[in-house]
């Protein structure tokens, strides 16, 4: 069994089990108030044989960690966003390049899926597969022609109120408007993440 340990390099605390060399890395992103154990578990029994990453985020929101900050439920401090993009980026880079991996995943929830989905909106091509759970982005994209093949599911509720389903579905189609192969699995909750979700995450990675 490949040991799983806790570090501070390359600019977070993460927390990671190495793969074999060439396998894929899977980066996996908490949401508000989680830290690098939340999905970590979740992402070594989708991928058994890739590299597995959580980092925790940068950012105390009243004690609790996110990965950029916000002023307002739904307000981004866009220039911390971008700050935390670019941070992320090279984070992402450095692991890639330090564990000699393949293709790279990266799963999220909440505001974990908001800083994955700001890194396929504002990088070229850093994932081949990407999952957002519950995403919530406020905002019209720039247009990233390299989001094109891009395979992506989003996860969400239709009576969501952090991301509304308006919001949701137009995410959904600026990423269908640039060319990713996106889909869009609903249930008919809130927030909180249902089984018909995690049935739809396990089918997209298979």
């Amino acid at each position: 069994m490949a040991t799983i340990e806790l570090s501070r390099e390359h600019g977070y605390l993460h927390r990671v089990k190495p793969g074999a060399e060439g396998r894929p890395i899977f980066f996996a992103f908490h949401g508000t108030g989680g830290d690098e154990n939340q999905f970590f578990e979740f992402a070594a029994d989708l991928a058994p044989e890739a590299t597995i990453v959580s980092p925790r985020g940068d950012v105390s929101e009243y004690g609790a960690a996110r990965f950029f900050k916000r002023t307002g439920e739904g307000v981004y401090d866009m220039a911390d966003l971008a700050r935390a993009t670019d941070k992320m980026a090279g984070f992402i880079a450095a692991l890639k390049a330090e564990h000699k991996a393949g293709p790279v995943i990266g799963l999220g929830f909440s505001n974990g899926a908001n800083i994955l989905a700001n890194l396929l909106i504002e990088k070229d091509r850093i994932f081949d597969q990407a999952v957002l759970m519950h995403p919530l982005i406020p905002f019209r994209p720039d247009d990233n022609p390299a989001l094109k093949g891009t395979r992506i599911l989003i996860t969400a509720g239709r009576t969501d109120p952090i991301g509304p389903a308006p919001v949701t579905q137009a995410l959904h189609d600026y990423l269908a408007g640039q060319g990713a192969e996106v889909s869009l699995v609903w249930h008919n909750g809130g927030h909180e993440i249902r089984r018909e979700e995690v049935d739809a995450v396990q089918k997209f990675l298979a």
